[in-house]
């Protein structure tokens, strides 16, 4: 059976910012970019209301594992418009996929990726072949 997805959302205004747990590489991009909306000490970590909605899309777009995105009332989710498939490796990090691409999993399934995908590089994710920000735990240098 397929473990459900967690989607948590956060209001400000007519800006939904949308928060997909499994997703997030803990890059702390977020948390250094915006100290005011996001404090993973505190709950709810989201205080979307903390900054303009030009602030929060403008972060949300530096996320690189796409675990942030937003969604604005009365529209569908946020849509990447990357044609162009790209591939970045993060010091000591994921290595991240940029564009739309499709992966096959070892059991045949197959997961439809947008946006940026971030495939763990240091062996220790619990959620293979995505990187769950383990990298960081385990010291790993690359």
């Amino acid at each position: 059976m397929a473990e459900r997805e967690i989607i948590k959302k956060y209001k400000n205004g007519g800006l939904n910012v949308v928060w997909k747990p499994k997703l997030c590489i803990h890059s702390e991009i977020c948390v250094k970019t915006l100290p005011e909306v996001y404090n993973p000490n505190e709950k709810p970590w989201i205080k979307a209301e903390q900054a303009s909605i030009e602030d929060l899309k403008a972060q949300i777009a530096k996320c690189p594992s796409a675990a942030l995105t937003y969604e604005i009332d009365g529209e569908n989710e946020q849509v990447d418009t990357t044609t162009e498939t790209k591939v970045q490796v993060m010091a000591n990090g994921p290595l991240l996929v940029h564009g739309d691409l499709e992966v096959a999993g070892t059991d045949g399934s197959l997961a439809k990726k947008t946006r940026t995908t971030a495939f763990c590089r240091c062996g220790a994710s619990q959620n293979k072949p995505y990187c769950d920000g383990t990298h960081n735990s385990v010291n790993f240098v690359g």
